[in-house]
């Protein structure tokens, strides 16, 4: 529903609140005049622009995680969870400089202050004050849980409002001089590790990973060139294999894995009779496949990874540099443990969207690293379907 249809279903009590948050001027016992004066004022842009400007990181975070979800409805728990996660915590170097700073005694005058130190506000503080400003309506649905949904033109006066904001802090350039993209490459490389497998009794460990001399034989096969993980080195969170394989290696075996292409028996790898058929040809709709499985994978270390693919999509629709999007995206990326929010963008994200196909990665001679989408990449992100289009997207 659209925010004028929530106002039409809210109770005068709500109503009255977010007419106070908007300083309306209207009749506070009326019901209609109430509606008509939010209605009026929120509608104003620089009203709407006002309150963006005004929130703090960690609200434009949780508000950004609502933004992409193509469902309308959160329960309290999921949107408690939702503001957890925008608190990226203070950094450990500002803790340690603040710990080790000396403390000075407290005067007498200032004790009581300190025995009541201010209360941190919590989760339900936040959703309480998006409903204040009618950012979330509350309703109970059939099957008697307390859901809470955002209107949907409101959803897209964020987005608008938001992409105007992060686009004025962003360069982009002409074309590079040079750029890589790697579209349909995935596909085929899945097609040889298929075909590998197929032709050779690849043995695996207790572990359920390849033996070294198997898993280099294959990946020597492989379009994209990758070194595998140094010994000892800390990886974990991104997919069942990826403290055995090189990043693009280890998502294309737990995608068929997880497709069911290959099992184990006995030690050895074998194809399935769906890793047979799709050895023999790949699906339709396979990108977009590949794409889902990504956002599934990935999800656990980046939970807002939707919403940082969607303002990729937005923002580089034409060249822009790497290092301004960094900027921009950052603040929204929550370290995950040895990766910081640099690290995240750059190899979970960044290369992997390159990986799948939805982006090509430029170097500019004056502005270094540039990033734009594919058309495929675009289509895919917006939840259209390549086959249900008439020409295909090369370019």
């Amino acid at each position: 529903m659209n925010f004028s249809d929530m106002l039409g279903y809210a109770d005068i009590q709500q109503l009255s609140r977010i007419a106070s948050v908007y300083r309306c001027e209207c009749n506070g016992h009326s019901k209609n005049d109430l509606i008509q004066s939010i209605l009026s004022t929120v509608s104003r842009n620089d009203v709407f622009e006002a309150q963006i400007s005004s929130m703090k990181l960690e609200e434009l975070r949780f508000l950004n995680s609502l933004l992409f979800e193509k469902r309308d409805s959160f329960s309290l728990e999921e949107l408690i969870a939702r503001v957890q996660q925008s608190k990226f915590g203070e950094p450990e170097a500002e803790k340690v400089k603040a710990e080790a700073q000396p403390k000075a005694k407290p005067s007498r005058s200032r004790k009581k202050q300190s025995e009541k130190p201010e209360k941190e506000a919590g989760p339900r503080d936040m959703i309480v004050r998006f409903k204040h400003q009618g950012w979330l309506f509350n309703g109970y649905s059939g099957t008697n849980r307390y859901l809470f949904q955002v209107p949907n033109d409101l959803r897209t006066r964020f987005r608008d409002t938001l992409q105007r904001k992060f686009a004025a802090g962003l360069t982009y350039t002409d074309d590079p001089q040079g750029y890589r993209e790697e579209q349909q490459l995935l596909s085929e490389d899945i097609r040889q590790t298929l075909h590998f497998i197929y032709h050779n009794e690849a043995q695996v460990a207790a572990d359920g990973s390849m033996y070294k001399r198997f898993s280099q034989q294959l990946l020597d096969r492989m379009a994209v060139r990758e070194e595998f993980p140094s010994k000892g080195e800390w990886r974990f969170g991104y997919g069942r294999h990826f403290h055995h394989y090189p990043n693009r290696m280890s998502f294309i075996y737990d995608y068929c894995s997880y497709m069911h292409y290959i099992a184990e028996q006995n030690l050895i790898l074998s194809l399935t009779p769906e890793g047979e058929a799709r050895l023999a040809s790949a699906p339709l709709g396979e990108t977009e496949q590949l794409y889902k499985f990504w956002l599934k994978l990935y999800k656990g270390p980046i939970p807002n990874l939707l919403a940082l693919a969607h303002w990729i999509n937005s923002l580089a629709e034409r060249w822009v540099t790497v290092e301004s999007i960094r900027n921009v995206l950052t603040p929204f990326i929550k370290p995950f443990y040895y990766d910081d929010a640099n690290r995240v963008l750059d190899q979970r994200i960044i290369a992997m969207m390159v990986h799948l196909g939805l982006l090509r990665l430029g170097e500019h001679a004056e502005h270094g690293l540039v990033i734009r989408m594919t058309k495929a990449g675009r289509a895919v992100v917006a939840g259209v379907s390549l086959e249900e289009n008439d020409r295909m997207f090369l370019y």
